[in-house]
Parts: structure tokens; C-alpha cells; sequence
């Protein structure tokens, strides 16, 4: 494996990154076995499933209603997450139209016995549409 997946990131510069993130994690789940690709660490759609949950939770409370996935704007798997890892998906409204909203999510994993060992491991821009009961798009309700 190259250096890139095995570089721990300095936790000091990681905190000021996470300062401009949601102060707790949208989620936080532990990596299981069942979440392992052939390689052994975990599998890149574990990853993107959670990713669209926490956007997509920040999305709602900032729109004020439901809302859908448009499109993922872009993904950075930066490092492997690997199985027992407890992975937190912190995230942050970029932008907000009519209807809708722009969200970036931070993934970190926590490693070691007591889970000190920070990993910055991917990051990502997600798009959402508030829609209406009838899943038709509508315009935001509010924007926090």
C-alpha cells in the first residue's frame, strides 16, 4: 500500500478542519465484518450509504422539509477505513438555493484501544432537492 493510506493526519490540523464542520458527527457507526470488500478493508458503497444518510439528514433540517439526493458533486477517498473502526460523517451546509441545498461531509475514523488515533478518510459534496408530499421539488422552507 502506498504512504498516502498509511498517513495518520496530524490531529491538530484535523481539529481546525473539523471546526468547520457540524460540532458532532451527523452519525457515527462501527465498521463490522459485514461491511468488508475482498480486500478486507471497507467497501467504498459502505462508505457513500453513510455519506448520503448524514448529508441528507444536514439537508432537511437546513431546508426545512424533506428532501431528495440530486447528485454526489464529488467523493475523495482519501485513506481505507478498516473493519472495528468507529467512523463519524461530520457535516456543513455550503450553499442554499430555492430549492436546494449544497452539503460537503467530512469522514473521520477513530482508531486505537481507546479510538484517540484520528484518520481524515474521505470527503464529499452531496446536492439535495426539497420536495413537497407528492415528491415534486418545492422551495425552501428556511435555511439555518
Amino acid at each position: 500500500m502506498s504512504d498516502v493510506f498509511q498517513k495518520e493526519y496530524h490531529p491538530e490540523s484535523l481539529q481546525e478542519k473539523l471546526k468547520t464542520y457540524s460540532a458532532d458527527p451527523m452519525i457515527r457507526v462501527v465498521m463490522m465484518p459485514k461491511d468488508t470488500n475482498a480486500l478486507g478493508s471497507i467497501f467504498g458503497g459502505v462508505i457513500l450509504s453513510q455519506l448520503d444518510l448524514a448529508a441528507g439528514e444536514e439537508a432537511r433540517k437546513t431546508a426545512g422539509r424533506n428532501v431528495v439526493t440530486k447528485y454526489i458533486n464529488g467523493v475523495d477517498f482519501i485513506a481505507p477505513v478498516k473493519m472495528g473502526d468507529w467512523v463519524s460523517f461530520f457535516t456543513r451546509t455550503e450553499k442554499v438555493g430555492n430549492t436546494s441545498v449544497v452539503v460537503r461531509v467530512l469522514v473521520v475514523a477513530h482508531r486505537g484501544a481507546r479510538r484517540a488515533r484520528l484518520f481524515e478518510v474521505t470527503e464529499a459534496e452531496l446536492v439535495f432537492v426539497a420536495v413537497d408530499d407528492a415528491g415534486k421539488p418545492a422551495p425552501i422552507l428556511r435555511a439555518t
